[in-house]
């Protein structure tokens, strides 16, 4: 593994020294408090595309939502917090997942967290499978995301994902499109762009 890799937000244990940061923020009405460190994505502030995809989705209460590259928990988080939805949050940084643990407790929230590259330890089927993918690990890791959300989807359930325009938005539409037979831009902002895919359901 190169120095490089083992520093990403995407490597299984980045070695980037700690830096613990506190975030106090207000997503989708409500207050939320994160603890964040270096080596895990987005540490200073919540990104554009994180928000931009909260404010998009509308989950019915107790959805079951699986959360793919949680990263300190964000996503997941505040669609329990603001919607009562009942996340599973997974990411392959063992960092984020500690960091999301701590940040369920925080927010005085229930969530199931753990390690999973992709969708390798994810059993079972939820409603929504949402993600902002990590561009930097490359189109294979952004496509492994979609490719693998149909089978862990109930009939009529929804992946959605956010993506740039310039970080490989067309390639993940014609993915999702193949995938899924269909993929809706519901939402975009800034050169963001929010797909959406929904397994159909069956006779």
């Amino acid at each position: 593994m190169s120095e490089k890799f083992q520093k990403m937000y995407y490597a299984e244990q980045p070695d980037a020294a700690h830096d613990l940061h506190q975030l106090e923020t207000v997503l989708l009405g409500q207050k939320m408090s994160f603890l964040t460190d270096a080596g895990v994505f987005s540490k200073k502030a919540i990104d554009f595309g994180s928000q931009l995809l909260l404010n998009a989705l509308d989950f019915a209460e107790n959805a079951t939502v699986l959360d793919v590259g949680c990263g300190y928990g964000p996503l997941g988080l505040t669609l329990a917090k603001a919607q009562g939805v009942v996340p599973t949050l997974v990411d392959v940084n063992l960092r984020a997942l500690d960091l999301a643990q701590k940040n369920a407790e925080r927010n005085g929230l229930t969530a199931e967290i753990f390690q999973s590259n992709l969708y390798a330890e994810i059993v079972g089927q939820f409603d929504h499978i949402i993600s902002n993918p990590p561009i930097r690990a490359g189109k294979d890791v952004v496509h492994g995301v979609i490719s693998g959300a149909l089978a862990h989807l109930n009939q009529g359930g929804t992946l959605t994902i956010v993506i740039q325009k310039k970080q490989g938005a067309p390639s993940a539409k014609k993915k999702m499109a193949e995938v899924f037979g269909h993929c809706e831009v519901i939402k975009k902002d800034k050169g963001y762009l929010i797909l959406q895919s929904v397994k159909e359901m069956t006779e």
